[in-house]
């Protein structure tokens, strides 16, 4: 039973990675590019004129954020894409009628989601040399930060494919909710910055934990508790992937 599920598993991811890696001019450059321009212009001329942040340069202060900005975004329009496509295709179908355990097919599906988020999130770690010599503080938590928060977001945007009913949906929760989110989230800026009633709001936005832990890794600095972040990472990983396994059983958003 359970090499059919690591069989199951390996095919639905290997068919991910390979979409993802086939057409690579149009799922990894882009966000490179897109995140070399944020680097260029925010942390290049904007960032001079402006004064350090905890001791970093603007700059040093802002990469750990276009870094997860770029996980983010990615992890959650590659499984949104692509589930979207296998469900408007009716090719889900097929594997919900075989032996496939549904937690097989969320695995599968979000491998590939957080394959291309992490990848993307390495390379431009890489770009990030160019303009910047990033510190290293603590390698243990940029890699479950990466992690926990390509997982959750995967799984997001799987959610967001299986309620989806025409392309048009897809688009909906990342130009409207992620990407606020994302620029409040405390990318370019400290929330210490901020007036208190401010700081207190930005805590109730789950991105300014990932952001601050992530950049917690880099820096040595955080915005707010490391182990909060790592708590509310692991509680929404549970309760996303339960919630899809849930929708998968039910057949909700499939079945006709």
């Amino acid at each position: 039973m359970m090499k059919r599920s690591l069989t199951s598993f390996s095919t639905i991811a290997r068919k991910e990675m390979t979409r993802i890696f086939r057409i690579w001019m149009q799922t990894l450059v882009p966000p490179v590019i897109m995140i070399s321009l944020y680097f260029i212009i925010f942390g290049g001329f904007i960032g001079s004129q402006l004064s350090d942040i905890s001791g970093y340069s603007y700059m040093a202060f802002i990469a750990p954020g276009l870094i997860m900005m770029s996980i983010i975004t990615n992890s959650y329009s590659n499984t949104v894409s692509s589930f979207f496509s296998t469900k408007f295709q009716r090719n889900i179908e097929e594997l919900l009628v075989s032996p496939t355990p549904n937690w097989v097919i969320v695995l599968g599906y979000i491998s590939g989601g957080m394959t291309r988020g992490i990848s993307i999130g390495i390379l431009v770690s890489i770009v990030s040399l160019v303009f910047i010599r990033l510190p290293f503080f603590n390698i243990f938590y940029i890699v479950l930060f990466a992690f926990l928060t390509s997982f959750v977001f995967s799984l997001a945007g799987m959610i967001n494919g299986i309620f989806a009913k025409k392309f048009d949906d897809i688009s909906i929760i990342p130009t409207f909710v992620i990407t606020p989110l994302t620029y409040l989230g405390g990318v370019f800026y400290s929330i210490s910055l901020l007036p208190e009633f401010w700081q207190t709001l930005s805590k109730a936005n789950p991105i300014v934990y990932m952001i601050s832990g992530f950049r917690y890794g880099f820096l040595g600095i955080s915005d707010i508790n490391i182990w909060t972040g790592i708590g509310m990472l692991i509680l929404f990983s549970v309760l996303l992937f339960s919630l899809t396994l849930y929708l998968l059983k039910k057949g909700i958003g499939i079945r006709t």
